[in-house]
């Protein structure tokens, strides 16, 4: 009864505070859960033996009913209903019932009651948001430890769940947050997509177009030279940058540190290596930054929130900005909206540090997790062994949302083809979060150290050298709290 005292009065500042450092989670859920899971698997006709065990069934449990929690997204507006198909499919299959929710604003949603110690069972909702609620329960040890789902077979065949999920998306710091000191699975990669700089193709040149058509139009910047020198000839009310929120600049940032400094200083900074941020490597990604923030449409701050974040991505469609940090998913959810004549989406990684180097682009993924507070956790394993089928892939990729299974990606059409594609043009691949670390007070989160002050830099109420003091001040509490 502690526990769940203290794990309710925890959740009752999610929606106030920012986490600390992309946090930690808990595998640990009190009695009244344990009793109810123990029913779940009595109900599913689960045994204790090894030769039928929650990992390895996927009997029906018809009178389960699991509630799914699912962010509405940009993959969601293209194809509406995706989620309750999934769902559906799921419930054709294993028997077990699904209550879903699904809204833009998840945490709004789910928020209250989960303050009230009524938990969804899964839940879909990624880091990085502004709540972030998914890094307080990181944070907070509220997770269950899912290593064992990729033992499990998918519902419906006979694959493993850990054999279909692509090398490398179950070893990183996002998917398993504790570092040294645990290298379990508690949250399930979801949809992937490389992040770069997206533009509009019709202002520049290509290979497609005519010599007279190109003659007035740019060279896509490969270097930063080569960017800074765009931005310099650009016409009056045309900007060469914007973004969306600064919690878009999480996967700018990790790709802008790996094209300068490659692997070995990518991989210190993301644990807070103590002099990190005084070396070579991490002065230019500051400088870069500066620079950029000076070329950056500066009605972009003022917009850069969840909701009001699509007025800074039509500022690209509306020819206002050349380059915005995004992902994939971008297409889907600027669908409907109006754009300058013959505008067609493209993506790039980001440029190079010098020239002959090259670009990188962070892959970004979402998360799906089960709350330690879950009311029916053997049967949310089963949903989330669910999401790896052939058929959940089918479904969401009718959205454009990805999911990191082997194969899924072959026969990809248009815009998709050439998103994914990206690493096979030259771009560095960066992966893997800054390092979580223990609940103290007065540790902030990655964004409200790293990102936010982006707005700041843009709007002139921040300078370059605050934003670095205080990413050294805060390295260095986070070091002292690293999980393993």
């Amino acid at each position: 009864m502690k526990k769940l005292l203290s794990m309710t009065l925890a959740l009752a500042m999610v929606l106030t505070l920012l986490a600390g450092c992309g946090g930690g989670g808990n595998n640990q859920s009190g009695g009244q859960n344990n009793n109810q899971n123990n029913q779940s698997q009595q109900e599913n006709n689960n045994t204790p033996d090894d030769t039928n065990t929650p990992e390895d069934t996927n009997e029906p449990a018809s009178d389960v009913t699991i509630q799914v929690a699912a962010l509405a997204s940009g993959y969601e507006e293209t194809y509406p209903g995706m989620w309750q198909e999934v769902c559906d499919a799921f419930t054709a299959q294993t028997g077990i019932k699904v209550e879903l929710i699904v809204d833009k604003m998840l945490e709004d949603v789910i928020g209250p009651s989960m303050q009230g110690g009524d938990f969804p069972d899964v839940i879909h909702l990624a880091v990085g948001r502004e709540k972030g609620l998914t890094e307080q329960f990181i944070k907070d040890r509220n997770l269950v430890d899912l290593t064992s789902v990729l033992s499990m077979t998918v519902p419906g065949e006979s694959a493993k769940v850990g054999d279909k999920i692509a090398g490398g998306f179950t070893d990183t710091s996002v998917t398993n947050p504790y570092g040294d000191e645990s290298s379990a699975t508690y949250l399930a990669p979801m949809f992937y997509s490389p992040c770069g700089l997206f533009y509009n193709t019709a202002m520049f040149k290509s290979d497609d177009k005519t010599d007279e058509e190109n003659a007035e139009l740019y060279d896509l910047p490969t270097t930063w030279d080569e960017m800074w020198e765009l931005a310099e000839s650009l016409p009056e009310g045309t900007y060469l940058f914007t973004y969306p929120t600064t919690g878009y600049f999480d996967a700018f940032l990790y790709a802008l540190m790996y094209s300068v400094g490659g692997p070995e200083f990518y991989n210190k900074a993301l644990r807070y290596e103590e002099g990190i941020w005084d070396t070579p490597e991490a002065q230019e990604c500051f400088d870069i930054i500066e620079k950029l923030a000076s070329y950056t449409n500066p009605v972009t701050p003022a917009q850069a929130n969840d909701q009001d974040f699509t007025q800074n991505q039509q500022l690209v469609l509306d020819n206002k900005a050349l380059f915005m940090p995004n992902g994939t998913w971008i297409v889907g959810e600027m669908a409907e909206a109006p754009r300058a004549d013959g505008f067609a989406w493209g993506m790039t990684a980001l440029p190079a540090a010098k020239a002959g180097g090259n670009g990188a682009s962070y892959c970004w993924m979402e998360q799906a997790w089960i709350p330690a507070g879950a009311p029916n956790q053997e049967a949310a394993k089963q949903f989330v062994a669910f999401l790896y089928s052939d058929t959940a892939c089918d479904i969401f990729a009718k959205g454009g949302a990805i999911q990191p299974v082997l194969g899924v990606a072959e026969n990809m059409e248009g815009d998709n083809k050439m998103f994914y594609s990206i690493y096979d043009n030259g771009a560095d691949a960066a992966m893997g979060n800054f390092a979580a670390c223990k609940p103290e007070a007065g540790l902030r989160s990655i964004r409200e150290v790293f990102l936010d002050p982006v707005n700041g830099l843009v709007n002139g109420s921040v300078t370059k050298d605050q934003w670095i003091s205080d990413i050294k001040a805060a390295s260095d509490q986070m070091r002292a709290n690293i999980m393993g």
